[in-house]
Order: C-alpha cells, then structure tokens, then sequence
C-alpha cells in the first residue's frame, strides 16, 4: 500500500506539517463537541416510549384490558403455543388457578418475574430465572377456553355445560387431513408471544408449573416470524402470508370480524374464537417447482406478492381477468381465490400465523411422487381469531380443503379450537364472567 499505508513511519515532511496540525486541531475540536453532547445526553434520559421503538426488547404490551393482547396487537417475532389438559375435578381449583395465573401474567407482561423472588437461597424458586435481565420484549399471553372446560367425557366437570357458546364448536373433518391425537385439542389455550423466543417460552413455562397437579401439558409448539416492522412477513413457501387481513387499525373491522358480540353468550362479549392447525409442509417438494407454478398456486407473484396481474401486494385481487386465450389469470384453485372474501360471502378471518421447524422425521407423501424419506418436520401454525367458527374458518376452509392447489404440498395434522374471553380488569381474572352465575 502506498500514500496512506497504515504502516507507514517515515518522517513527515515540512509541507505536511501545517495540514496534520489542522487535522488534529479538527480531531481535538470534535472530540470536545462529542464530548459534550454525550454528557447532554446522560442528562437528558430517552423517552421510554421512543426506546421501545427503537428496541422491541423494551417494548412493552399491557395486560389488563377489555381485549386480551396477542390478538390484534401487531405481530411479535415469536411465539409458543401450549395446550393443557385439566386434571382437577374442582371449580373453586379452577378459579384460583386462573386467578394465580392472571396476576403472573400481567407482572411477566411488565418485565417482572412470575412471582416475586425469595428472599433465600433455602427457598424453592417461584420463578425458573432464565428470562432474567432479557426485557420485556412485548409480552404478550392469550388464554383461551376449549370444549373440554366445559363438558369432558359426558361429564359436567364445573357445571359450566350451560354456559358454553354456541359458537366454541366441535370442527368438523375435513377433506385430506391428518390429525395426530398428540397435537389436537385441550382443555386450555396458553398463547405468549414476544420479540424474543425464550420470553416466550419462559411465560408459558412458569405458568405451566404453577399449574402443576391442576393442568397437565397436552401439546407445545413454538414459532417464529421473520421480516421488518410494518411489512408482511413470509412464510417458508417464500411467499407473504397474511397480506389480505382485515386491518387491526380498523375498529370497525375487528368489531364485525374478530370479537365476538355477545348476543346469546354475554361471558364472551369483547372476546374471540380461535382455531390454530398444525401444518406441516412438504418444502423439498415444493423447492423443485417452477416459480410460476408456484405463482400459480398461490394466485401471487412470490417477490413482491401482488396479486398475479397487479403490481404491488395490496391491490385488489381481480378475479374476472383473463389472459389473452380467456383463461382466468388467478387459477380457479388458487389459495388467494379460494380464501378471497368475495368467494366465502364476505367472510374474514384474522390470521396470526408462524412457522415453525422441528427438525426432521419419517414422511409418506400422499400424491406423486409417492415417496418415503426423512424430511424437513416444518410447517405452518396457522391461529386464526373470529367473531364466529361457523360463519369464518369452517366454510373457508370446507372451500380450501376441497379445491385449493396448496394441499399437494399441504397436511393439517394438528387442531384445536377454543374460546378466548375478553379481558381481564385489574383485580378480576381472566375468565371471571363465565363463572359469574
């Protein structure tokens, strides 16, 4: 390197000598200034709000509320979905479980531990301690209430048979699932979410064992979700998933699409219903297809998810267009077709998806080319909050079971459903209105 090699120690030459020294007196001048503006900064303490912008890990999600969190809050990084079974007979159990809970919830939401710390070592610890000092990340935790709580096995366990909504009903099955027993249903439904995995599992893991005797775990599953703030993410099919939701910024929407009413079911009024499917996809399948197939299949273009036909990712499907042979250029069997509210009477639903990659295991496909191998355990967790099962997820996805392109590269073999009440008022619980008689 010659001219400004670092390494360079030969003596300055006289011409140079009035130059280095304006660099200097520059380099000293800028030092003072820096100086001085780092010490107006240590006396001028950030705006929390404007940090947590800044650094997810500091944002923070209240826990009281009329709306549980986790439902139309903006979509955190990460998630672990739990489902537990009750193991006690005894409502006044329930209610102290829920109770226990609830308080946990909200001081984890603040940044606190599950409970506070002993004061000694002798003592068994209320809280595992591995999220210590990681930051609120934008906790989130959703409860939600599946038909088990309230009749199991013919039995009326906490005489809460009557109080069951009407909408909180048993799925039906659909065409080409697979469901495995140890993925599907339960009696309770922990959601927490957070821009951080282990704040996330570390939430559903205290509650978990506070739990212990009264609740027993019965399927978890973790996610992530991958992108910047304020763009769609995508999923592992390399396509965006979620742009046609009904806006979270729009009161209005959420009213008539996502929180029930509470007409025939006061308890759930400010609540919603939630169905989560376990999906697992054949990716290495679907890595040795064309992009336009792929295109085709979705009915988007992949990098810039415009509807095929359109230009940027929010237009509005057009689903009367056709090519120049007078073929529709968003196939019949296309997944945005088929889930397009204008083909499903007008029908939304809030979808709250994350990936999820457990590894490998032994896979039969089920179409051509009729393989068996060890594959990618990896998929989709698909959670989607409505105002009503029936008039929402059911017939979507009767119309996307039956007809969608997606199911050759597609197999739900997980499912549950549950009921998520509003939420809690600070010094109540969550859930107190369905015990209230």
């Amino acid at each position: 390197m010659t001219g400004t090699d670092m390494n360079d120690t030969s003596t300055p030459k006289d011409e140079d000598l009035p130059r280095r020294r304006f660099l200097k007196s520059g380099l000293a001048a800028g030092a003072a200034l820096g100086a001085a503006q780092a010490v107006l900064a240590a006396q001028t303490p950030p705006d929390a709000t404007a940090m947590a912008k800044m650094d997810p890990m500091r944002s923070v999600e209240p826990f009281y509320g009329p709306h549980q969190g986790g439902i139309v809050t903006p979509q955190q990084s990460h998630t672990y979905v739990a489902s537990l079974d009750l193991a006690t007979e005894k409502r006044d159990e329930l209610i102290g479980l829920l109770r226990t809970w609830t308080e946990a919830s909200a001081r984890m939401a603040r940044g606190d531990t599950a409970k506070p710390l002993p004061q000694s070592d002798a003592d068994a610890a209320p809280d595992s301690g591995d999220a210590l000092g990681l930051g609120t990340a934008g906790l989130t935790i959703t409860f939600g209430f599946g038909p088990g709580m309230f009749m199991s096995s013919g039995k009326d366990r906490y005489g809460l048979a009557r109080r069951r909504p009407e909408a909180l009903v048993d799925l039906p099955h659909f065409n080409g699932e697979q469901l495995i027993p140890q993925k599907t249903g339960g009696d309770i439904l922990i959601q927490a979410c957070a821009h951080d995995p282990q704040v996330a599992f570390h939430a559903v893991r205290q509650l978990v064992r506070m739990g212990y005797g009264a609740v027993q775990m019965r399927w978890g599953q973790a996610g992530f979700l991958s992108g910047l703030r304020g763009h769609t993410p995508r999923n592992l099919m390399g396509f965006k998933d979620g742009t046609n939701n009904p806006s979270i910024a729009q009161p209005a929407l959420m009213k008539q699409f996502v929180w029930a009413r509470g007409t025939e079911t006061p308890w759930m009024h400010g609540g919603t219903y939630t169905v989560v499917r376990r999906i697992r996809i054949t990716i290495e399948h679907w890595d040795q297809m064309k992009v336009g197939f792929q295109e085709q299949v979705f009915g988007r273009e992949k990098y810039s998810g415009a509807p095929i036909g359109k230009r940027n990712e929010f237009d509005a499907l057009d689903l009367d267009a056709v090519d120049k042979d007078g073929n529709p250029l968003i196939p019949e069997n296309a997944h945005a077709r088929l889930s397009n509210e204008s083909v499903n009477n007008g029908a939304q639903i809030l979808r709250r998806s994350y990936a999820y990659n457990d590894g490998t295991d032994f896979y039969i496909e089920r179409w051509p080319p009729w393989r068996q191998d060890t594959e990618y355990d990896a998929g989709l967790i698909f959670i989607a909050h409505q105002s009503d099962p029936r008039t929402g997820f059911i017939p979507i996805n009767e119309r996307l079971a039956k007809f969608d392109m997606l199911n050759q590269f597609t197999t739900h073999v997980g499912s549950a459903i549950f009921a998520c009440p509003p939420g809690a008022a600070e010094g109540s619980f969550i859930g107190a209105g369905l015990f209230n008689t």
